[in-house]
């Protein structure tokens, strides 16, 4: 499969649910995607997305971020966008695709209140949807080796738990 056939197909798996049955977004003001006040904050764009933020909407803002990945793009959005505007990134948190499911995102925790409940308190067509498009993203290399990274350095992330 394709790059972009892949990120289109499991953008579309997640269109229409979400980690919960209502907006998430309202138990922490959009904090997974606007920028804090350092600037920090933001959704990574998978290979391939870029393309699709070529005419930015308003509010949105695209800078290169080497944190997890080098030469990674990260998205920002003022924290309240239209669902279709929304990088696959956005779609999946705080779960991350694993080669035969979803995981949480060790990176969530620091914005995210649904972290504490695990996977057990997100909806659970939300977690299969998930899982359906990490199938679709991990048959395309380019996607299994973003992933791959990203799982890396959520590994890395384990350290700082106490």
């Amino acid at each position: 499969m394709e790059v972009l056939e892949a990120v289109l197909e499991a953008r579309r798996l997640l269109e229409c649910v979400t980690p919960l049955k209502t907006d998430c977004g309202r138990a922490c003001g959009g904090a997974c995607c606007q920028p804090d006040e350092d600037g920090q904050g933001g959704m990574l764009l998978f290979p391939g997305e870029e393309p699709l933020y070529a005419d930015l909407p308003e509010g949105f803002s695209i800078r290169e971020d080497d944190a997890v990945l080098p030469g990674a793009k990260l998205l920002t959005c003022d924290g309240f966008c239209a669902r279709e505007n929304r990088p696959l990134s956005c779609r999946l948190f705080p779960l991350l695709p694993t080669k035969t499911g979803a995981k949480m995102d060790r990176r969530a925790w620091a914005v995210c209140p649904l972290m504490e409940s695990g996977k057990r308190g997100l909806n659970p067509a939300f977690v299969e949807a998930v899982k359906e498009a990490g199938q679709v993203l991990y048959a395309c290399p380019e996607h299994a080796a973003f992933l791959d990274a990203i799982h890396a350095y959520n590994e890395q992330l384990k350290k700082f738990e106490l």
